[in-house]
């Protein structure tokens, strides 16, 4: 199933407060990028940025998402996340790739994205891979001094930064940083082919979403409208995607962990599941609200070109629990439990209350 919804403006408010440290460098030239925390606000030459690092281009490790939800609606200028465009661990360990998804959903979140490129590394007690690695420092402060004075949205430096000539410059800085790491540690790094190929899908996710977007919204409804699956036959729990526009003209794609229609209703559903705790994590739940956040903000959802309610749910499950618990239930729940968790949840139900989305926590069977 495929749904189309619009964002027209974006509008939300946390409650799950994370006290960011404050950091202050006199200017841009003795900042170090690689000192900083994962998350902050950082000060420099009078603009406050609120600042989030990714150890990897792939989401799946160390939860960047949290981080991002971190930074968000602090009161700084901009939120901005540094993210490794590629990072290569060594022929005996992995190569990830920025993927243009992160981009899409950092600019629907207004957040800058600097992607950048490691410059250093030290061989690993593992044979065959590299281990901390590090931003090449001058590289991202003079993206941040560039930020200072842009003031347009996220979407068009973003576009910006991974478009043409900037991209080609940033692949080549990959490209000669990894040959060095390679002969100062004498590790073997994967093959440069694999970069050239990452560099072609990153343009033509860039003008793919150009040229969708150059298209007029209800033309595009309508060819969204057309490959969807007849209406009895949504299923239950079943994955979905969804294409958004942006006030911007935006067309942005993701897939929606689950879809249930119920009582003239449909539920988009991002779920989190935990095996060996009575609840995911707190940053997957973080990780979690960065897509609530989108779809708590659509002003309107279509299906097969007819418009329908909905209802935002962010869905907690465990293999350690039974039964289903919703709302203030999950406080009753909790209670006795863990002092983090009685902490925690009262504060995420209120943000769901405030923000209009559903919070759901179910015993599942593994």
């Amino acid at each position: 199933m495929e749904l189309v919804g619009v964002i027209e403006n974006l509008k939300y408010r946390k409650f799950l407060r994370t006290k960011l440290l404050r950091k202050s460098v006199g200017n841009f030239a003795d900042l170090d990028i690689n000192a900083l925390p994962p998350s902050c606000m950082l000060e420099v030459e009078g603009v406050t940025f609120a600042l989030s690092k990714w150890v990897s281009p792939k989401r799946t490790r160390s939860y960047p998402y949290a981080r991002v939800y971190d930074t968000l609606n602090v009161g700084a200028v901009k939120s901005v996340t540094v993210i490794p465009i590629v990072k290569d661990e060594g022929l005996r360990g992995d190569r990830d790739f920025l993927q243009w998804d992160t981009v899409s959903l950092m600019s629907l979140l207004n957040v800058y994205v600097i992607p950048a490129y490691y410059s250093q590394a030290s061989r690993a007690s593992k044979v065959g891979k590299v281990t901390s690695q590090k931003f090449d420092s001058r590289y991202v402060a003079r993206k941040l001094e560039e930020l200072k004075d842009y003031h347009a949205s996220a979407l068009h430096w973003n576009l910006k930064e991974l478009s043409g000539e900037n991209l080609e410059q940033l692949m080549d800085k990959v490209i000669y940083s990894y040959r060095r790491i390679e002969g100062e540690t004498g590790v073997k790094m994967h093959s440069e082919e694999g970069l050239v190929g990452f560099m072609k899908r990153i343009v033509k996710g860039v003008e793919e979403f150009k040229e969708f977007s150059r298209s007029k919204a209800v033309g595009a409804q309508h060819r969204e409208a057309n490959t969807l699956q007849p209406k009895e036959r949504i299923g239950t729990g079943r994955k979905a995607k969804i294409t958004i526009r942006n006030y911007l003209g935006g067309y942005y794609y993701f897939t929606v962990d689950e879809v249930y229609r119920g009582n003239d209703m449909l539920h988009l559903v991002e779920a989190k599941h935990s095996k060996k705790r009575l609840h995911p994590s707190y940053n997957d739940i973080k990780d979690g609200l960065l897509k609530i956040i989108l779809y708590s903000n659509l002003s309107g959802l279509w299906v097969s070109g007819k418009r329908v309610r909905f209802k935002p749910v962010l869905k907690l499950t465990s293999s350690l629990i039974k039964g289903v618990y919703r709302g203030e239930e999950i406080t009753t729940f909790m209670s006795g439990k863990s002092r983090k968790s009685e902490e925690f949840f009262p504060y995420l139900i209120k943000e769901a209350e405030f923000n209009g989305f559903d919070l759901w926590l179910e015993g599942v069977n593994d």
